[in-house]
């Protein structure tokens, strides 16, 4: 929901905020050069002063102490509107200073609340018509004053500025949220490395640069072996441990264009993008090494090893399945072959290991 005291309906009270006290302190000039000739009680200038200079303020003051902030600084934009229409009615629709200020305030609700708050300012700027009709009476002031159409000008130059301003903000902070959550969808939320969909996309990438351009490249598939032992007999709050720990030295072994994914549970995957069979092989098996040695005081007994695949890229492959299937070939030989270790695949020959078990 967007009402909410720490959310986004605050932060929609602090963007109205300041346009709010310009729009209003230089209208304020427009009304008085408008209302003079006509020589209004003196109430009318308090209360144009009130609503010019203190009602921003107020107003969010206001919506800030609300229990519903965003809902709150909708109902102040209509007092806007009935205002804005008020004032016209009070000034006699004198032309400029009348187009001013309705255009104003309905590119205020246009931009706040769209189809909705612009048809429900367009009401409120009609019964602030009707309100200062019945208690000033009406009356048309046609003419526009050199005096009038200087006071307006600040307000026509000024405003606009203001509130493009406060739009192009928003668009960069959208732009923002809208990467954030591009980036948390492709990522694991466990390990922060792609997830299995995003890592496919990328595979399937890879695999067409590879094929168009005739470039080498590795990938890997990496199983934690016995890791639901390790579950079973330590818990699921160290396998997730276990499962960070993985990704945090996968990370400091990749090089910049390598990518890492978590493929699905204990098993992780790598693409190597132009790497040959050497480079793959000693960053696994460094890999492998790092995660071997890794020892916890409070889990003596811990022991975590890795059986891992890999599978070069060949123009004979049909398909990135068909890589991945050389890869789980490469990965089902490690485990046969007594698990912690590396294992290459080349298509149709047998598996070829880099590392034998200590």
């Amino acid at each position: 929901m967007i009402d909410n005291r720490s959310g986004k309906g605050l932060s929609f009270v602090r963007r109205i905020y300041l346009p709010r006290i310009l729009g209003m302190g230089i209208g304020l000039f427009s009304v008085m050069a408008a209302m003079a000739p006509l020589h209004p009680p003196g109430w009318i200038w308090a209360l144009m002063l009130v609503n010019g200079l203190l009602w921003p303020h107020v107003a969010y003051l206001w919506a800030k102490h609300s229990t519903a902030p965003y809902r709150a600084e909708q109902r102040n934009l209509l007092l806007d509107s009935l205002m804005g229409g008020f004032w016209v009615a009070a000034m006699h629709f004198n032309p400029l200073p009348t187009v001013t200020i309705l255009s104003m305030m309905t590119m205020n609700n246009v931009a706040a609340g769209g189809k909705s708050l612009l048809a429900r300012g367009l009401l409120g700027q009609l019964a602030g018509m009707l309100l200062a009709s019945a208690m000033l009476g009406s009356g048309l002031q046609l003419q526009t004053s050199a005096l009038q159409v200087w006071a307006c000008l600040p307000l026509l130059a000024l405003y606009p500025v203001a509130l493009g301003w406060v739009c192009y903000r928003l668009a960069i902070n959208l732009a923002d949220h809208k990467r954030q959550l591009s980036a948390l969808s492709r990522t694991d939320s466990l390990t922060g490395l792609l997830n299995h969909g995003s890592w496919k996309d990328l595979l399937l990438l890879k695999f067409q640069i590879s094929r168009q351009q005739r470039l080498p490249a590795m990938i890997a598939l990496i199983d934690i072996d016995h890791f639901k032992a390790i579950n079973d007999t330590y818990g699921h709050v160290v396998g997730d441990c276990v499962l960070r720990h993985l990704s945090q030295e996968l990370q400091r072994s990749l090089g910049p264009d390598d990518q890492a994914g978590r493929y699905g549970g204990d098993e992780f995957c790598v693409i190597f993008p132009g790497a040959d069979q050497a480079r793959a092989g000693l960053a696994m098996e460094a890999l492998r090494e790092r995660v071997n040695a890794y020892r916890n005081p409070q889990l003596p007994m811990l022991r975590i090893s890795l059986s891992i695949g890999l599978a070069a890229y060949d123009e004979l492959l049909k398909s990135p399945e068909h890589w991945l299937e050389h890869a789980d070939k490469a990965l089902y030989a490690a485990k046969h072959q007594g698990r912690d270790q590396v294992s290459f695949n080349h298509g149709p020959a047998a598996p070829l290991r880099l590392a034998y078990p200590d």
